[in-house]
């Protein structure tokens, strides 16, 4: 390729600084330069590809990215790390280490079918993975990244969310067949019919709001476990009726081991954030990461997922 075609680097720099800290300011004193050069070369560089790379803000203050720029991030991120890269016969080593931790099923059922993507994109990265129990907003402190369940915020650290799901009642076909039908699984009579898996990360109360019954977070009877996978493998087993997060579950749904009791959906109160210590994010790899998996993750719900056994 002709080097008149190839941005300048300065342009590109300023670029991954901006996106990454979301401030033209801290991105200025990243690069040892002002403001406005950082505007400057922005500007240039948007000039230069004939595309809008940031979606301005009043004020011009705060940056999100335009759907190009997140795309051109990912190539800009990719350059920028082959470069730091050392020739062969070079100094020992220039690989980056990044630790994560996740919870379990999250790691089980999301994010480990989509490493291979991950490795293929960044191969200079060493990442470590780490389980982390899933008790609500726990905190992983030897992580660079870390998943967390929960209502949020975190005062501790920098947060984005990650993702949100909704619940439906699942359990097995031979459960259905020896105690159902439960006609929709949305009255207390049908309720009162089952026995409910129960585990504080997923309350059935969500449940009874969305189906408008006047019945209490059940404290007592049927099985109880503190994990989502756990809970959804008891289902499996015959232990009951359980709470099924649908993005998370859909291989439960998608196999036939569990079937809807409801074509309703209740949106969950818990959701899945990345978080990070201040100051993270100013390494190139825990940014391409965080990048990488809101990417990857699946963005929509699919309401009609699973099959019916309503």
């Amino acid at each position: 390729m002709a080097a008149h075609h190839i941005p300048p680097i300065q342009g590109l720099l300023a670029f991954e600084a901006l996106a990454r800290l979301r401030s033209v300011t801290l991105a200025s004193e990243e690069l040892s330069v002002t403001p406005s050069a950082v505007s400057h070369r922005i500007r240039q560089l948007e000039a230069r590809l004939g595309v809008k790379l940031f979606a301005r803000s009043s004020g011009n203050l705060d940056f999100s990215l335009t759907t190009e720029g997140a795309s051109y991030l990912a190539r800009v991120r990719e350059a920028i790390a082959a470069l730091q890269q050392v020739p062969a016969g070079g100094p020992e080593g220039r690989r980056s280490r990044l630790r994560v931790a996740v919870t379990p099923t999250f790691s089980r059922q999301l994010l480990l079918p989509r490493l291979a993507a991950f490795r293929a994109a960044y191969p200079e990265i060493d990442l470590v993975l780490q389980v982390t129990i899933p008790f609500l907003n726990v905190t992983a402190e030897d992580a660079d990244i870390e998943l967390r369940f929960g209502t949020g915020p975190f005062t501790d650290r920098e947060t984005v969310h990650l993702q949100s799901d909704e619940v439906t009642p699942v359990c097995s076909p031979s459960y259905l067949q020896e105690m159902g039908p439960f006609d929709g699984f949305d009255t207390i009579d049908a309720i009162s019919r089952a026995r409910l898996i129960r585990c504080p990360l997923e309350p059935w109360r969500s449940w009874f709001s969305a189906c408008q019954i006047a019945l209490a977070e059940p404290s007592e009877g049927g099985a109880q476990f503190n994990d989502i996978g756990l809970v959804l493998d008891a289902a499996v087993a015959g232990f009951g009726v359980a709470l099924l997060r649908l993005q998370l579950g859909a291989s439960w749904l998608d196999s036939g081991q569990l079937l809807r009791l409801s074509p309703r959906n209740a949106p969950s109160p818990h959701h899945y954030f990345l978080c990070w210590k201040p100051g993270t994010l100013q390494r190139w790899e825990c940014a391409a990461f965080v990048d990488w998996l809101r990417e990857a993750l699946p963005s929509g719900i699919h309401p009609d997922k699973g099959k019916p056994g309503f």
